[in-house]
């Protein structure tokens, strides 16, 4: 009776201690991506916002893999409010593009922790191709069509190109043994 005890209290233990770990590495992908974002959005920005190169979905997509569907959309959404709320933008927070954002977090987690069933590189190549297709290239691109029209197509090429390298970069840091331990992922 005493180590059926024992071992409930650890069970919790290690449930309260991951918890605090994952909140913890949520915020600082989140704090990552509203990095990344503000230094595309004031260095990488061509057209008037409508070109712009970015790599900001990249801690959204680690954090849906990593840690499911709810916490990469709330990791998604608080990347794309913070990062509003510092930048110099005079309009109001877009809620398609922030429904975007949620959904790029929400659809790589639920790709890859229910749908794609082999583990390995290909949930993260799957994982990160839906959520760039439904994500940024579907939702955003309908919330940035009330600025900039029919000019907004131009994202789909840009994606086209981001999304590829994105998924790489994703693909080379789970690779790194130190990085699948810190973020208790592990792709075998």
């Amino acid at each position: 009776m005493k180590k059926d005890r024992q071992n409930t209290d650890s069970k919790l233990q290690k449930r309260a201690f991951y918890s605090v770990r994952a909140l913890t590495l949520s915020a600082m992908l989140t704090a990552m991506s509203v990095v990344i974002g503000i230094f595309c959005k004031n260095f990488l920005n061509f057209g008037g916002g409508l070109f712009r190169i970015t790599f900001e979905n990249l801690p959204i997509i680690i954090s849906g893999i990593a840690f499911g569907p709810v916490v990469g959309s709330l990791v998604g959404i608080a990347t794309d409010l913070v990062s509003y709320f510092l930048s110099n933008q005079i309009y109001p927070p877009n809620l398609i593009v922030t429904f975007g954002a949620a959904l790029i977090g929400f659809s790589s987690g639920l790709t890859g922790k229910y749908l794609v069933k082999s583990r390995g590189y290909a949930r993260i190549i799957v994982s990160g191709a839906v959520a760039h297709l439904v994500g940024s290239v579907i939702i955003k691109s309908i919330g940035l069509f009330q600025f900039y029209g029919y000019m907004v197509l131009w994202r789909i090429p840009l994606y086209l190109v981001i999304a590829p390298v994105e998924i790489f970069l994703i693909c080379m840091l789970y690779r790194n043994r130190s990085f699948r331990s810190f973020i208790d992922y592990n792709l075998i």
